[in-house]
């Protein structure tokens, strides 16, 4: 008896039934096409990591010179729960951990200016950068280069000039960063036996090298209602213009790179 009361009550209201379904369903795409879209879920974790690099300093002048006093540094920030550091050859990490509820934003500054006031103590050339946890830091999409015809130094270099650039001009990147590769470099054996014959120390060697590789203002010049600049540029391009460097000039005669040192193009380490 109740099933046939019911029945007749969805036929007698079954345009009114329908067209609140209808309501329903045109609501919940409009909802749907105006949801945000997001690859991670929006979690501001409370940490913050810090990556130091000095270079090939050894673990232990690691942990004393840079791990330290970044660490006595970072200590004054307020709402600082504990941290963790790890130091190893050239490199350290340090692992920051807040309250959760902490204003990461505020607190990655809080960071960032603590290192800047302990900078001048660290050695020279050191690197920092500072990053909080965040899921959308992290990379989405990786790519590998790899090839039988060319070397992993040109690969490099087809990936940062040609790649990044090209990469980076996409609607919604927001980073994009090389790893892996070699780098090119010269290499520069200086033979002691020449060099202490030629009367020269090491250190004339790099003197010698970094004022003959330059890209400097050497002043101006004014003609006609036009000013020109004048530029000092003389970069060391290949292993012939490094061999011809002058090192020392006397009387007795010039002394070059190349009579003391032999020179070869390699990769960084």
């Amino acid at each position: 008896m109740k099933t046939d009361r019911a029945a007749a009550w969805l036929e007698a209201h079954r345009r009114s039934l329908l067209f609140a379904l209808a309501l329903l369903a045109i609501a919940g795409v409009a909802t749907a096409l105006r949801l945000p879209i997001s690859l991670f879920p929006d979690v501001s974790f409370p940490r913050v990591v810090v990556s130091l690099d000095a270079g090939d300093r050894p673990a232990e002048q690691m942990a004393t010179l840079v791990t330290l006093p970044v660490e006595q540094a970072v200590r004054r920030v307020p709402g600082l729960v504990n941290m963790q550091s790890t130091s190893s050859r050239g490199s350290a990490e340090l692992s920051i951990n807040f309250d959760w509820g902490t204003d990461m934003a505020q607190a990655t500054l809080q960071v960032d200016a603590a290192i800047a006031q302990a900078m001048p103590s660290l050695p020279p050339a050191t690197l920092v950068d500072v990053r909080r946890m965040d899921p959308t830091v992290f990379p989405i999409i990786a790519y590998s280069l790899t090839s039988d015809q060319h070397s992993a130094s040109e690969l490099y270099d087809l990936a940062q000039y040609k790649l990044v650039p090209l990469l980076s001009g996409t609607p919604g990147v927001a980073r994009v960063q090389v790893s892996g590769g070699a780098r090119e470099e010269y290499r520069v054996e200086v033979d002691p036996a020449r060099l202490a014959a030629a009367r020269l120390a090491l250190s004339d060697v790099a003197k010698a090298l970094a004022a003959s590789n330059v890209v400097s203002a050497a002043g101006r010049i004014e003609d006609h209602y036009k000013l020109s600049l004048v530029i000092v540029d003389s970069p060391l391009a290949s292993v012939d213009d490094l061999a011809r460097t002058v090192i020392a000039s006397s009387a007795t005669g010039v002394v070059h790179l190349g009579d003391v040192a032999r020179i070869t193009r390699g990769t960084e380490p």
